[in-house]
């Protein structure tokens, strides 16, 4: 149903960097980018790309905004938050079993968005 989601970014080169190394992760490469944003995909995965603001006003992170990336695995769902907080994101919410069904972490980025990262096993 999302075909990309796209994140306001006030450090662009380190946004880049981090977003190139976490995404690797998940098997994402850059796929498109100008002077102003840059997008990563995989497969028929979403994509995310950042971009810096068209207004020139400071990107913000967005109160009560939250981008959810599924995991196939509790143990994936690990290595994903440990590598985010290896790479400067802010650890928003350890790994855990949330329900029965619900395995998951929280993170925050360089510029503040926060992300879910889960599983349903």
């Amino acid at each position: 149903m999302i075909g990309y989601v796209t994140l306001g970014t006030n450090r662009f080169e380190e946004a880049a960097a981090f977003y190139d190394a976490l995404l690797a992760e998940l098997g994402a490469a850059r796929t498109m980018q100008g002077e102003s944003f840059i997008a990563w995909a995989g497969g028929d995965a979403p994509g995310i790309s950042i971009i810096l603001p068209e207004d020139g006003e400071p990107a913000t992170a967005g109160n009560g905004s939250m981008i959810g990336l599924v995991l196939d695995s509790p143990q994936a769902v690990d290595a994903l938050h440990a590598r985010a907080l290896t790479l400067g994101a802010a650890d928003a919410g350890a790994p855990g079993r949330r329900s029965a069904h619900f395995y998951a972490a929280y993170f925050r980025d360089l510029d503040g968005h926060k992300y879910l990262i889960y599983c349903t096993r």
